[in-house]
Order: structure tokens, then sequence, then C-alpha cells
């Protein structure tokens, strides 16, 4: 997965974005500088309106324009009334502009913004059914994760910084307020989730000292002293900035952490029971607010009874290959049933398959191998980071963290060790996070000179469904047969669609646990406890499965409309281009860029 610059404040994106914007037409300007001065006047209040937000889209946000923007870490809002007419009025001074006039590049960006405002405006009115705190991917696992690679390019960054940790108490007690007001209409989490955000939040906290956001901290000074003139260094006072940190952590961070829990823990007599059915179609309007969810976090537009129509084609085609592949391998009788239990035995004996495990060796191995398929990545710098250990049960198994538009040299990416198993599963894993995954694809549309409101306007079934390709692919380029990585591959495509399965099947036609049970045992899957942990995540975080397979998918069927449409002359490479340079957007604007 990928973090997104403006990640731990998503609650209150839409109110902040959807703010209309002072821009009035000049009359001497054509259509395209007026539509241009709207975009950059969009995005600088975007980016002004929340300190991390602009902290982490821009290095030098003096550059555009944006000079002594407040400190502030937003908060969280349940005024759906407010945020309606914000949305309807920004889609309304949009719609002002020519189309007809502008430039292809100009066309493009006004249509995904029309996209993006219209698709907004319809899931408004459902906000309160939104989690801010799901498992692994909510406010309280990624904020922290933010702030630790919150970057000190200055002296003053130093100080907004600490500014910003005073404000966590007040932007934890918005999302509480917001809870509550979710539990007061019978929305509020599921008992399970509601366990496993207080047992994450505790173990936050008992960390202490040993907490990473201490070390980060002390790491994140150096760097900066080290880059310091000798003037700014005699005046850089490092013991003061950590007495300054440590009294802000004691004071604000921790006690913030403490409050939240205790505050979710006085609504526990509101959890919802998922265990007979906890999935989005039992609350009111339910089901037609999962469709928008789905639509939103997937950029597909087909129906849901489409895209479960789609998943059970695809399944039932990796279950032939799988079955052909095996044959090679002189196995066979392969069914349904067993297709996962049959190739993880198969592969479960073979220890390390690669001659160097390092992260960086993987990622420069990856980029070596797809120089074939894809357009040739910039030069980049990266990073690769692990999840300090005590966290690796409350964190996603890697991520990462999106550079500044105007820093890409500089990358981060994240291992959580826990969750990966064996060498295969660290390549794979590196691919879907960095080459030709997440890393790529945003260093490389960055580096087109996109509009820069582009940049901010997030397509989860574009980013997540491009990496989920991206590691699909990375199979064929580990050290293996290839019968073997088809199989580890269709193995891998087959779980994720059982799992996009189950999360239609558990929100929109209201599966119970029993029922997804028997779904899974259906596959061969026979573990209780984990059909258990899988069904209570899916119910705490809805669609989330969805933005990868289908967003998967949806590439595959993207890909077959290319070779339908561009015939001999269809290349992967010209495929991969065309995708990467039109950027995050819904499937059927890609369609058109084909």
């Amino acid at each position: 997965m990928s973090k997104k610059r403006s990640a731990a404040i998503a609650a209150i994106f839409l109110a902040v974005l959807s703010v209309t914007v002072l821009c009035v037409h000049h009359f001497n300007k054509n259509e395209n500088e007026q539509f241009e001065e709207y975009t950059h006047n969009l995005f600088c209040q975007e980016v002004s309106g929340n300190t991390i937000s602009l902290h982490y889209t821009l290095k030098n946000p003096a550059a555009y324009g944006i000079t002594d923007a407040p400190v502030s870490i937003g908060s969280c809002t349940a005024d759906t009334t407010s945020v309606c007419a914000a949305i309807e009025n920004a889609l309304a001074l949009l719609n002002t502009y020519d189309r007809r006039r502008l430039s292809a590049e100009n066309k493009l960006t006004y249509d995904i913004l029309e996209d993006f405002y219209t698709t907004a405006f319809e899931l408004a009115p459902y906000s309160l059914y939104e989690e801010p705190l799901a498992p692994l991917t909510g406010t309280q696992s990624q904020l922290p994760v933010i702030l630790s690679e919150y970057q000190f390019y200055s002296i003053p960054d130093v100080d907004t910084y600490l500014k910003l940790l005073k404000k966590i108490p007040a932007y934890f007690d918005s999302i509480l307020e917001f809870e509550q007001a979710r539990a007061q209409k019978g929305f509020f989490m599921s008992e399970d989730s509601l366990d496993d955000l207080v047992a994450e939040c505790r173990a936050f906290v008992k960390l202490k000292e040993d907490n990473y956001l201490y070390s980060s901290f002390r790491e994140r000074l150096d760097s900066l002293q080290n880059e310091l003139n000798k003037k700014e260094k005699e005046t850089f006072d490092r013991k003061k900035y950590l007495a300054a940190h440590n009294k802000y952590m004691k004071k604000y961070v921790f006690p913030a952490y403490k409050s939240l829990i205790k505050g979710l823990e006085s609504l526990r007599d509101d959890c919802m029971n998922d265990k007979s059915s906890g999935g989005l179609c039992n609350l009111p309007g339910g089901q037609k607010y999962y469709e928008l969810t789905a639509a939103s976090e997937t950029g597909s537009d087909r129906s849901i009874p489409k895209l479960q129509e789609l998943v059970r084609r695809q399944i039932m085609e990796d279950l032939g290959t799988m079955q052909t592949s095996l044959a090679q391998l002189g196995v066979s009788n392969l069914s349904s049933e067993d297709s996962g239990s049959r190739s993880s035995d198969i592969f479960s004996s073979q220890g390390a398959i690669l001659e160097d495990s390092n992260p960086v060796s993987i990622l420069s191995t990856l980029e070596s191998k797809m120089k074939d398929d894809f357009p040739k990545p910039p030069a980049v710098d990266v990073q690769v980071k692990y999840v300090q250990k005590s966290l690796e049960e409350y964190l996603s198994p890697a991520f990462y963290m999106i550079p500044a538009i105007d820093n890409t040299e500089s990358n981060v990416i994240y291992i959580n060790a826990g969750h990966i198993p064996d060498d295969l599963s660290l390549f794979t894993t590196l691919a879907h996070e960095g080459y030709p995954g997440h890393l790529y694809q945003n260093v490389y549309y960055m580096n087109q000179d996109p509009d820069p409101i582009r940049c901010l306007l997030g397509y989860g079934g574009y980013t997540e469904g491009w990496a989920t390709y991206c590691e699909m692919l990375s199979y064929y380029y580990a050290p293996v047969p290839k019968a073997e990585a088809t199989i580890m591959q269709k193995n891998t495509s087959i779980l994720l669609g059982l799992y996009a399965l189950a999360d239609m099947g558990i929100h929109y036609d209201g599966w119970s646990l029993s029922d997804t049970t028997s779904f899974f045992r259906d596959y061969g899957i026979t573990d209780t406890q984990t059909i258990s942990e899988i069904y209570s995540l899916i119910v705490s975080d809805p669609a989330n499965y969805l933005k990868y397979y289908i967003g998967y998918l949806e590439f595959l069927e993207l890909k077959k409309y290319a070779i339908e449409k561009w015939g001999n002359k269809f290349t992967q490479e010209r495929f991969h281009r065309v995708v990467l340079e039109t950027g995050p957007a819904p499937f059927k604007i890609l369609r058109k860029q084909m």
C-alpha cells in the first residue's frame, strides 16, 4: 500500500478541498490560462489548510506562492450539510469553465476533477458511515508513521513539528466526537474492531521512550544539523529541542492516545454485533453507500453484480492455469477446494530463493528486470526502513511514503518484517511498493510535470490496482522456473479474489460470519480463527480489498481493450506509458486515454 500525504487527515479532506475557491474569470486571459489559475488556487488552498498535508506535498511552498500558512492538523467533522453544500458549490464553479475550449491536458484535469467532485457529492450524505479508525489503515496507525517521516528541511520545520504535537489532543477529540455521533446513529464499530484499536493504542503508549517517534526525531535533528551552515549551527540548540520533544510526547501525544482509549471504551455498549451480519447493507441506505464506496475506492463503473461476475471469472481462469502448470510439475487433479493448500505445500520447503535478499539489491534487480516492459524510470534515491518490532502486529505488511512533488528524488519504503515470511514474499512486496509499483508509478508521473492539483486527487483502484498488477508481474521476474512462478502468482490472485468476493458478500449481500466461513471452506480454507479475523477486517474496512483486486482486474481488462484497439501496434511499454502518463484516474477515463 502507499501512504498518501494527507492519509492521516483523510476524514476531513473533502471538507477542505471542496470549499469554494475565490477565482474570478479574467476576460483578458484565454480559457486555458483562467482554468490553470483556478486549479493553482485550488491546489494552494487545499494544501495550505493542513500543515501535514502541506509539508508532505511541497518541500518549498514559497515557490508556489504559499507563505505564512497557519499551523493546523485539521479536524474530523460530522456536519454533512455543510460538506454537501461546499462540494456542490465547488462543482458549480468548475462547470463555469468551457471544457470545449481547453487543451487536451486541461480537459483531462477537468474531467477528473468533475468525477472526483461528483463522487464526493454522492458520498457526502453518508459521512457518518465512514470509519477514521479502521485497523491497520486508520488515523491511529498512520499518524505516528507520518509524523516520524516529517522531514526537517530547516530549523523552522522543527518548531512547526513541535506545534503539531501540541494539536494532536484536539484532533483526537474531534475524532472521538465523530465516533460518538456515529454511535448515536447506531453506526459504531464492532467489538472486535474496538478491541483491536484499544490494543493498538495501548501498545503505542506502552513503548514510552522506546517509541519510534523518539528515535526518528533524534535522527532527523542530526540530519538537519549536518546540513546547517556555520551561522545556523551556532544558534541550533539540539538539547533544547530534545527536551521539548520529550515534554510534548508526555504532555500531548501519549495523553491523546490514552484519552482516545478511554473515549472508545465508553462507547463499548454501542458496538454493532457483526457476527450475524456486520455488513453495510444492514444500515439504512447501506447497500447504496457500499455501491458508491466501491465505485470510489476502485474507480470502476461496473455494478456490484458485474464486479462479482468479473472476479468469479478470473478465479476460474486462474484455477485452470494453475491446473496446467501443476500438471507440468507432475501434480494433477487440482480443484478449487485445495488450490491454496496444494500450491503452498509444493513451495513450503523451497527455502531461500534469492542470492541477495537485501531490499535495496532486490529493488535494483526489479528495476533492471522491468526495463523491456516499462518506460525508463527517473533516477531517485530510496531508503528502506523496518517497522518497529513492537508495532509489527498493528501495521500493514509494507508501505511507500509518497514524496513531496518538488522533491521526488527522496523516497522511503517501510517493510514490516513480521508480515514477510520468506524471500519471495519480500521480492513481490518490494515490486508492489517499489519497482515497478508505487515508487515508480509516483515518481514517473510527477516527472511529467502534471497540474499540481492532480497529485492531490487519489484513486485507490488506480494506485493499488497498479501496484497489485506489478506485484503479480514480479513473480515472473523472480529467479524461479516459470511453471512455479505461474502457480504462485495465480494462487495469490485467487486468494485476493476470494477476499474481494467476501467483501462484496458481507457488505452488499449481508453475509454473516457463518456464511463467510462456508464460502472460504468451499475453497479449501478451513482455519476458523483465520476466517474470523478476515471477516472482522472486512467488516471494519469496507471495500479496502476491492481497490487492490478490482483495480488489478480493471488493468487486465484495460490491457485487453488496448490490444483490441491498437492491434499489432500494441506493446507492453506503450500500454504502461499511457497508464502512467495519464496518472490517477477512474478507469472510464483511462479507457478514453487508450
